[in-house]
């Protein structure tokens, strides 16, 4: 074995450096590509509806919450618990929208290779 511990002298020889090279080259576009896709994401929205229309909200592809909107006949003084009830399940429906989106995305640039906890 050489001095290295490496036969070919280290990591360019004996692992092949233009591999290596090209490794790093993808690695750059595909961090390039995530930026970009994460951008793309604060500019596509999703749209959930509950209670049968009563309520609506879009929220944008980074769970940012863009609109929320009530029907007046929903508004009933005499049952607040009933509106609360509907704008958190309208809420985590279009989080939970918002992160398929965002999956759908990324997925399509990491192509399947798994999560990268942090990234979205």
């Amino acid at each position: 074995m050489a001095k290295g511990g490496f036969p070919g002298g280290g990591f360019g020889g004996g692992f092949g450096g233009g591999n290596m090279n090209n490794l790093m080259k993808q690695a750059q576009k595909m961090q390039k590509d995530m930026e970009k896709a994460q951008q793309d994401l604060e500019s596509k929205t999703v749209e959930v509806s509950v209670g049968g229309g009563a309520i609506s909200i879009v929220a944008t592809g980074k769970k940012e919450i863009k609109e929320i909107t009530i029907k007046p006949e929903v508004v009933d003084p005499d049952d607040v618990e009933m509106l609360q009830d509907l704008i958190l399940s309208a809420v985590n429906e279009a989080l939970r929208k918002a992160d398929e989106l965002a999956n759908s995305e990324m997925g399509k640039v990491t192509g399947g290779l798994g999560g990268f906890p942090g990234l979205f």
